[in-house]
């Protein structure tokens, strides 16, 4: 599906791009079944390009068709970009967007044909990230089955059949790094204020939850025993989860926030 004639073409190397590209090369793809569409890549990348051999074009250059186009823009910039590079679908291109907000609808209109619309996130730039993603009718299970290898270079995909859920992936997975993030800085903060000097709590949120999560990473038990087999009743840990477990503190925190990302997801798609 994809050579050298048929290129993997890549429209845009920043941080999720060049993640999947990088994974793509230490996979052992074909350099010269890459194109990469970048009219400023990083120094970086540019290395890396050169270094690879992967050819790489500020525009796209005529006369050639894609057998993947995969769109790692941003939103915002997507009418723009796919404009210069509708010229590079033919019949059998499959048109893979990683953007947030934009449906397959939208990807049919502008460029017809096959259309995946996937969300990854960014933990996909250390290849531990998650994707989820929908096809519309006209990809092969062929062209599914490459696409799958393509994103999962950087973790597992997750593919669903209703588009509308693609929102709610958004909301939790795709947007989800970000909530850890701010969870170790909340954790740091409540460290400060109960007396440790401000990067000693830091050093301890962050410890504390990446090697909670290589520990869900590597056992198979729910996420639910691995909360209580750290809680000991009457304990401190159950002291603290009296209080985010309350009827009104978490949970319905997670609800609104997420909801809110999600609402958002469907209002990107204009």
């Amino acid at each position: 599906m994809v050579s050298p004639d048929s290129p993997l073409v890549l429209v845009g190397a920043g941080n999720m791009g060049g993640a999947m590209l990088n994974g793509w090369l230490d996979a052992g793809t074909d350099p010269a079944a890459i194109l990469v569409i970048d009219p400023k890549p990083s120094d970086a990348m540019a290395s890396r390009l050169a270094a690879s051999g992967v050819r790489c074009e500020s525009a796209a250059p005529e006369g050639m068709t894609a057998g993947i186009l995969m769109l790692a823009v941003k939103p915002q910039i997507m009418d723009a970009v796919i404009d210069g590079v509708k010229g590079l679908v033919g019949p059998e291109t499959v048109s893979l967007s990683v953007a947030a907000g934009k449906t397959l609808a939208y990807f049919e209109q502008r460029l017809g044909g096959a259309v995946v619309r996937s969300i990854p996130n960014t933990p996909a730039m250390v290849g531990r990230g998650i994707t989820g993603a929908v096809a519309n009718a006209a990809v092969s299970a062929e062209a599914r089955d490459e696409i799958e290898k393509l994103l999962s270079v950087c973790g597992p995909v997750e593919w669903v059949e209703d588009e509308a859920l693609i929102d709610a992936i958004t909301a939790v997975s795709g947007s989800g790094p970000a909530y850890v993030f701010y969870l170790v800085e909340c954790m740091a903060e409540a460290g400060r204020k109960c007396g440790l000097p401000a990067d000693l709590a830091m050093r301890l949120a962050r410890a504390t939850v990446t090697g909670a999560g290589e520990l869900m990473h590597r056992s198979p038990d729910a996420a639910a025993t691995l909360r209580q087999n750290v809680t000991s009743p009457n304990g401190t840990t159950a002291a603290a989860l009296s209080v985010l477990m309350a009827e009104d503190a978490l949970q319905p925190l997670f609800d609104s926030a997420l909801r809110a990302a999600a609402d958002r997801s469907r209002e990107l798609a204009g």
